[in-house]
């Protein structure tokens, strides 16, 4: 159904809107008869284990009519709320051993990337394909995962994690963490300037990468330019955009660094507006270069904020406003209607969940051992 044969007519594939609400049905038809496997089979997966006092207050349970009473979803179950905790210990014990990560990297799908431009149907757009999406973006970062982790770019990585997610819109975008050998360690901001620019290249010299600065690295603009952008929150910009002009890259008092930005006359004109050096979003211009779509590049100077990163990664899907209401009818604590209610499932996420590309990864790999205490 979601193959594309000389010489054979699908319709599915050229229905745009029937076909993003066609994938989000049958992932989510998937889905359910799992999550009811899970529900009718409690007893299998020893759900009782998970019914004690200990684990209810582990939880956040601690009224004592809601001790007992549980229907569970297992960490088992991919993107659940006990599978991202475990990955979270994972990640954190990948830090226990191997020391801070280094490097906090964030790809976005570009849905101009001619892998995908090129095989769609007259009059279609990337919206209207995310199969096509899913599959380009997975051999994406794969390709992203070729150049960190085998061929080294950014130097040699120890240890990694990431996470795929999907924005409202639909684009799919992955976050790295990668821990670097004692060797290519990111110490002073002169090693920082090495991999990481967050300034507009020489038009004249670069044309190019100057191009992908300003039509993926570029914030907002936002603030007294754009006060309704998204990203304004109490009249300020959440992402503290514009970034004050520096002529030398510096540890923050916060322990984050402050990227070089020189007011050195470059201007970029973006959706209507004149911005300069204080609006770029940090890159690696290889990386950009190689891949031309947004990503973030950063240092992670501080092991304060290794946790709030890896809780970060591992929040788990979106989900549209509700109200939350603890026990059902019975009493019971029902994980499975909490999985599913108001989740927020976009036809891209849908095909990459369909096709079983992976959601997230590490290395290298943890064994969680049991203790019977």
């Amino acid at each position: 159904m979601l193959q594309t044969r000389p010489a054979i007519f699908n319709p599915i594939l050229c229905g745009a809107r029937l076909l993003r609400q066609w994938a989000v049905d049958m992932y989510i038809k998937i889905e359910s008869c799992r999550l009811r496997w899970y529900r009718k089979n409690q007893m299998q997966i020893r759900a009782d284990l998970y019914k004690g006092v200990v684990d209810a207050i582990t939880s956040g349970e601690t009224r004592a009519s809601a001790v007992g009473v549980r229907i569970v979803l297992p960490g088992t179950y991919p993107g659940g709320d006990r599978d991202m905790k475990k990955r979270h210990m994972d990640a954190m014990a990948i830090v226990h051993t191997y020391g801070k990560p280094d490097i906090f990297l964030t790809m976005t799908c570009n849905p101009k990337w001619e892998e995908i431009t090129n095989e769609l149907l007259p009059g279609q757009t990337a919206q209207d394909r995310p199969d096509i999406v899913a599959r380009v973006f997975y051999g994406k970062l794969e390709a992203m995962k070729d150049l960190l982790l085998k061929k080294m770019v950014l130097g040699v990585v120890v240890a990694y994690v990431y996470v795929v997610e999907f924005q409202k819109r639909g684009l799919p975008h992955a976050h790295f963490l990668l821990i670097m050998d004692s060797n290519y360690k990111l110490l002073v901001p002169e090693q920082y300037d090495r991999l990481i620019s967050a300034e507009l290249p020489d038009k004249q010299k670069y044309p190019e990468l100057y191009a992908m600065v300003v039509k993926h690295m570029m914030h907002g603009p936002c603030g007294a330019l754009n006060p309704k952008n998204v990203c304004m929150q109490d009249n300020e910009c959440k992402c503290r955009y514009p970034r004050p002009f520096n002529e030398n890259t510096i540890q923050g008092k916060d322990s984050y660094p402050v990227y070089r930005r020189r007011d050195d006359g470059r201007r970029a004109k973006v959706r209507g507006k004149m911005l300069d050096n204080r609006w770029v979003v940090p890159y690696n211009p290889y990386l950009l270069r190689m891949f031309n779509c947004h990503i973030n590049v950063e240092v992670c100077s501080s092991i304060k904020a290794v946790k709030y990163i890896y809780k970060y990664i591992y929040k788990g899907h979106d989900k549209a406003s509700f109200s939350i209401d603890q026990l059902d009818a019975d009493g019971n604590i029902d994980e499975i209607k909490r999985y599913i209610d108001a989740r927020w499932v976009t036809p891209p996420e849908a095909m990459w969940r369909i096709f079983g590309f992976p959601l997230c990864a590490n290395y290298p790999p943890v064994l969680q051992l049991p203790l019977h205490l």
